[in-house]
């Protein structure tokens, strides 16, 4: 079937859900653009910056974009098919994703700008408040480390779009060139503005054709970075220890600016590409895998000592916790707690910033679906994610370029998928110093860089040490991490909601259904861990050491952590 209607529908889908449900949400928070926002109340030219919506945009969602709705329905699409992928996608985002992002959001603007943790103490408690922040905690380290590896990966070597051509292209990294130099941009813009103050129409006209040249130069320069992923590794986080000491104005600002038009400029490839690309769907709409689930395999699997987790054929909760930040993210209530929302400077800007970003987000999700959508299930079995996403890309841009221009396309598809994951490690490594100076009361710069180096020595530490293919073992824990981190922000609002006497159903109801899915997820994750401990088996057949026995111990904390969380809600719950 062609691809074209299936674009339309998801399209509509995601407008209607902005314009009438994300109308409905705001209303509810009645909000109020005569009120004071921290941004303006503490405007300090380093953190509390009131900033114009559309250029908050661009940096919120830069920093919300990463791996997650790129792999994650990648994932789901090869796992279950891509019916019930986009089905979840366009439900999920527009009526628990964005409900919670917009959510999040609000309650930390009418909370002095202040963590979701911190929205927690407030209502709920002090011993909510440690054991929420414990629980970001572990989950921030989680992302730091599949991250980082992530984007080591797209570094080392040749590229993985790239794979097959007939070329010695990319060897160094041109892609690891085309990231430094886009980095360097984002400082010399913030510096331009900073200090010349041109409007804003200007740096865009220049700034966003220079992150081009920075592409097309990677290619030229594809030699210079051909570094090793342990030194990537150092690289990286020494780049994140230094930019989460940084004013924002400096880098995150300016950098977010430009990743935006990255996600812009790969949402306009991806609506050209799916609406008038002429690409056929070649993928199932249902797998066989799923069907599985009615026969003894998968439970049989499940008892078995030193068997895989059966989530491919296990729909739910996986495919939910699969495709992660493509329909509901909690990490994305950390960059609302964290950044964003000291840069709000009216309450009106929460429904464009908050809602309007993760609806963006499921348009990336969508795109990136497709891109495995149109290739068949035997050329996509074994490619990673990033692979696929790449030559999608370049399938799409090249249908309008010519073929002459796939080594530019394949290298711009590689630098944008970095681009998404890049963003987010520094802005999680600020969130990491702004959480433990919160806990400690230690706000002096002295222990905030000690707060920052202690966020990315943990993860150096775990990458410096593992298998560099480690990502793909931590994904599931991962997303369902990630999903019962967004129904404990939920928990949190409904009883903040409830304390003002104003209706909550509308963030209720996705809780539920949310804290149900990570729940079973980590679950069973823990049961298949313990399995394997019990039976004495430590390692794979490869040598490496059994995923399952690593991740239960944390799957038991997060589960534990997120009980004493919801008990303390509904004790405060109660008392209101």
């Amino acid at each position: 079937m062609p691809l074209w209607p299936l674009a339309l529908i998801a399209l509509a889908a995601l407008a209607a859900g902005y314009l009438l449900y994300g109308k409905h949400v705001a209303r509810r928070y009645a909000l109020d653009d005569n009120a004071t926002t921290p941004a303006t109340a503490k405007a300090d030219g380093v953190d509390f910056i009131p900033t114009k919506p559309l250029y908050l945009l661009a940096q919120h969602l830069s920093a919300i974009a990463a791996a997650g709705p790129i792999a994650g329905p990648i994932f789901a699409c090869l796992a279950f098919g891509w019916l019930p992928a986009l089905l979840w996608i366009l439900l999920g985002v527009v009526f628990i994703g964005a409900v919670h992002d917009l959510s999040a959001l609000i309650a930390s603007v009418r909370h002095g700008a202040h963590s979701i943790a911190d929205v927690a103490r407030t209502h709920l408690g002090q011993r909510a408040w440690i054991t929420l922040a414990a629980f970001i905690w572990l989950a921030m380290l989680y992302i730091v480390v599949a991250f980082t590896q992530i984007t080591a990966a797209s570094f080392v070597g040749k590229s993985e779009e790239l794979e097959g051509l007939q070329t010695t292209f990319n060897k160094g990294g041109a892609v690891a060139m085309a990231s430094t130099l886009y980095l360097g941009l984002a400082v010399i813009l913030g510096l331009v503005q900073r200090f010349l103050k041109p409007p804003l129409w200007l740096v865009t006209v220049i700034f966003v054709p220079a992150t081009l040249a920075c592409v097309y130069a990677g290619m030229k320069l594809d030699t210079l970075l051909n570094l090793g992923a342990s030194t990537w590794y150092v690289l990286i986080l020494a780049y994140c220890l230094v930019a989460s000491m940084l004013p924002v104005w400096v880098l995150q600002q300016p950098r977010g600016y430009l990743g935006g038009w990255v996600l812009y400029l790969v949402l306009i490839i991806g609506i050209l590409g799916l609406l008038a690309g002429g690409f056929t769907v070649q993928q199932p709409a249902i797998t066989d895998s799923v069907a599985a689930i009615l026969t003894p395999a998968p439970w049989q699997s499940l008892a078995t000592p030193g068997a895989p987790l059966p989530v491919t054929s296990l729909i739910f909760p996986f495919l939910f916790v699969t495709i992660a930040c493509g329909a509901c993210s909690g990490f994305h209530g950390l960059i609302c707690g964290g950044t964003t929302s000291k840069q709000i400077a009216k309450e009106s800007h929460c429904r464009s910033v908050g809602f309007g970003a993760m609806l963006l987000e499921g348009l990336i999700a969508v795109i990136a679906l497709a891109t495995v959508m149109i290739i068949l299930p035997a050329d996509a079995k074994g490619q990673s994610p990033a692979t696929i996403y790449g030559q999608g890309i370049a399938r799409f841009l090249t249908t309008f370029l010519g073929p002459d221009a796939f080594l530019f396309c394949a290298t711009f598809g590689a630098m944008a998928f970095s681009t998404f994951v890049f963003d987010t490690l520094d802005i999680t490594t600020r969130l990491g110093r702004y959480l433990l100076a919160e806990l400690t009361g230690k706000r002096t710069l002295a222990w905030g860089l000690a707060f920052a180096a202690l966020t990315c020595a943990a993860p150096l530490a775990i990458l410096l040490t593992s298998d560099p293919e480690g990502y793909r073992l931590f994904w599931t824990l991962f997303g369902s991490a990630n999903q019962l981190l967004a129904a404990l922000t939920l928990m949190g609002v409904a009883v903040w909601l409830k304390r003002t006497g104003k209706a909550r159903a509308f963030v209720v109801i996705p809780m539920l259904l949310i804290a149900a899915v990570s729940v079973a997820a980590l679950g069973l994750q823990a049961f298949v861990g313990v399995r394997d401990l019990a039976a004495g088996i430590w390692r794979t057949p490869t040598g490496a050491l059994n995923p399952a026995i690593l991740n239960a111990p944390v799957a038991l904390a997060l589960l534990a952590l997120a009980g004493l969380f919801a008990f303390d809600a509904h004790r405060a719950a109660s008392r209101a």
